[in-house]
């Protein structure tokens, strides 16, 4: 007969959720099959570790480090207030995660709390892009590498959108990327690390854009993302996003976490505008960033 403690404990590893327990000094004391599926964290890399080692890294959207400063753990283990969050944790692969956090402390029979618990889930499109996905290796739009849209796709989806910026008064945005001293991760490290590095910076792309946002490889370490039904101010705001959480991810690589930053320009698309016309600006803005000290957006 199976005891009630192992039956939470089996039921917990079930749900698709991740969750884990600390204690109130924030050491792991559980981390279901969830935990491991949305992090790449096997348990026995974390049971009995703390998660203010940086573990997860988790970040807010302007990028500051929780596990060091605003940890909602930490927040209800001091004043036992439930709480959630959208944060992006760190992959062990290195790149960001879009997650949605909810953090309820436990107590002991007496009320005195004893730690805390905190479950979360994938906040991104997943089914969408895996979707997307399946229609572009179809239709062999797909990048081979980064598994994004190709520049084929690219050019046809940019001239598709141009011409619905009048028919239906769509706002549309387009972001240009390019990853600072890529060569210096080729040179130094070697194709392959550079090959890693491309493939960190999509996967940041593709899981934090809202399900109707293309992200593609334009060429080398250029990528690409049109923005639909937005104004000025949240195409600045996404794009800012992007960029904090590139450069918060790592790319690990022979026992080192490599950094990662990319420079950008942002732009919103006139119904005057051709495709190359936007393109054009949008590079031309791009390069203001790489001037102006890289790991930056210049928007214009």
């Amino acid at each position: 007969m199976i005891n009630s403690h192992d039956l939470y404990r089996e039921l917990l590893e079930q749900i698709h959720d991740g969750v884990y327990f600390v204690d109130t000094e924030r050491r792991i004391l559980f981390w279901n099959r969830g935990v491991e599926r949305l992090t790449g964290f096997g348990r026995n890399e974390v049971m009995n570790h703390f998660c203010h080692d940086n573990l997860l890294r988790h970040v807010d959207g302007n990028g500051t480090f929780l596990c060091q400063d605003g940890c909602p753990l930490q927040k209800t283990i001091e004043d036992g207030q439930s709480r959630e969050a959208e944060v992006f944790l760190h992959h062990k692969d290195g790149h960001r995660v879009p997650v949605h956090v909810r953090v309820t402390p436990v107590r002991n029979a007496a009320g005195v709390i004893t730690g805390a618990v905190e479950l979360f889930n994938d906040n991104s499109f997943r089914h969408s892009y895996n979707e997307r996905i399946r229609e572009l290796e179809d239709l062999a739009l797909l990048d081979p590498l980064t598994r994004l849209a190709n520049r084929r796709f690219l050019e046809d989806h940019l001239e598709q959108q141009i011409k619905e910026i009048d028919r239906y008064k769509l706002s549309i945005g387009l972001v240009f990327l390019d990853i600072d001293h890529f060569k210096q991760f080729n040179d130094r490290y070697g194709h392959d690390c550079g090959d890693l590095v491309l493939k960190t910076v999509a996967r940041t792309l593709s899981g934090n854009g809202r399900a109707f946002d293309v992200f593609g490889r334009w060429g080398g370490e250029e990528f690409i993302g049109v923005l639909r039904n937005i104004d000025g101010d949240a195409l600045r705001h996404a794009a800012e996003k992007f960029r904090t959480l590139i450069a918060t991810s790592s790319v690990p690589w022979q026992g080192e976490a490599l950094s990662v930053t990319a420079s950008f320009g942002a732009t919103l698309l006139t119904d005057e505008d051709t495709p190359s016309s936007g393109l054009q600006r949008v590079d031309r803005l791009m390069y203001l960033s790489k001037e102006g000290g890289r790991n930056r957006v210049t928007f214009g």
